[in-house]
């Protein structure tokens, strides 16, 4: 269904940009999945486990999950990061298939169950973000939507680590810690990020009618989208002006979340597409993002820029 709304001053209705569905839900796993058994050599010591033997069994734990921990570090592209998530989530559920196989002391039931439980919503939680991840990878980069993951996997098992220490017993230490999340920046509404190229008689009104924050890139034609004359930022909802734009040039319009100041992208949730029409020089056009029935511009999809 085409939406995206266009109007040339004077000249006529022009627009663009379909609906898309909603993606369908991710699969999810939990701790009763199937996985792979834990080795032989590994079988849980029968008998109410105490603190001691209890932390060897923790400490065992942790051995399983160092190798797959370790690797959301040394991930360089964005299909490596989906397979280390996704192998990540399998090492985890087997850890909560060894650990719902333990018995234990009187003083280690309320944080045994509460560790298998944290351990299964972690491990539900990177099976069903697999594809999120790539996607957001592809956008905000590798390096820093691995962290994110490990933050999160970190907050998974945050009360479970917490209960554990009081105790004092040790789990968790071949976790990667990247760190408290840098701060986010979110640009003002309106806000001119690029600007280059000789100025011109051209305006544009955009209105953002969508519920995500918007970059958009004012390209002359023939150039790529990666060195617009303009680029401006537009909030959720909010709308905004730009004037003196130099001759015929095309429009692309990324969205997301979490932007990135530094290199001009979102780093979640990303799109980017472009009108398919071209805007004529030293002309006044009105531009609604807004998805409506009936419009009549096309827009495509794009690689990320």
């Amino acid at each position: 269904m085409k939406c995206w709304v266009a109007l040339c001053a004077g000249v006529g209705l022009v627009a663009g940009c379909g609906g898309e569905p909603e993606p369908a839900p991710s699969p999810v796993a939990t701790s009763s999945s199937s996985s792979a058994p834990a080795p032989a050599s590994s079988v849980p010591a029968a008998g109410p486990l105490g603190s001691t033997a209890y932390q060897a069994e923790l400490t065992r734990i942790d051995q399983v999950l160092a190798g797959p921990a370790r690797a959301l570090t040394r991930v360089r592209t964005p299909e490596g990061l989906s397979e280390a998530v996704s192998t990540l989530a399998e090492s985890l559920n087997t850890v909560a298939v060894r650990l719902s196989a333990l018995t234990v002391t009187s003083r280690l039931t309320a944080v045994h169950p509460l560790l298998q439980e944290r351990i299964g919503v972690a491990a539900t939680r990177l099976t069903g973000s697999v594809e999120k991840t790539e996607e957001d990878a592809r956008c905000g980069g590798t390096a820093y939507t691995s962290q994110q993951v490990q933050r999160q996997l970190r907050a998974d098992l945050g009360a479970a680590l917490a209960q554990l220490q009081r105790l004092k017993l040790t789990f968790g230490r071949t976790l990667p810690d990247p760190g408290p999340a840098p701060a986010q920046v979110r640009p003002d509404n309106g806000d001119v990020l690029v600007r280059r190229d000789p100025e011109g008689m051209g305006r544009l009104k955009i209105t953002n009618g969508t519920t995500k924050d918007v970059a958009i890139s004012i390209v002359s034609d023939g150039k790529p989208p990666g060195t617009p004359q303009v680029m401006v930022y537009l909030r959720a909802t909010e709308s905004a002006t730009v004037n003196r734009i130099g001759g015929a040039y095309r429009l692309y319009f990324k969205s997301g979340a979490d932007w990135d100041a530094e290199h001009r992208r979102f780093r979640s949730g990303c799109s980017f597409k472009k009108f398919d029409q071209t805007f004529g020089k030293n002309q006044a056009w009105q531009v609604n993002l807004q998805p409506r029935p009936g419009g009549n511009a096309d827009t495509t999809e794009v690689e990320a820029y």
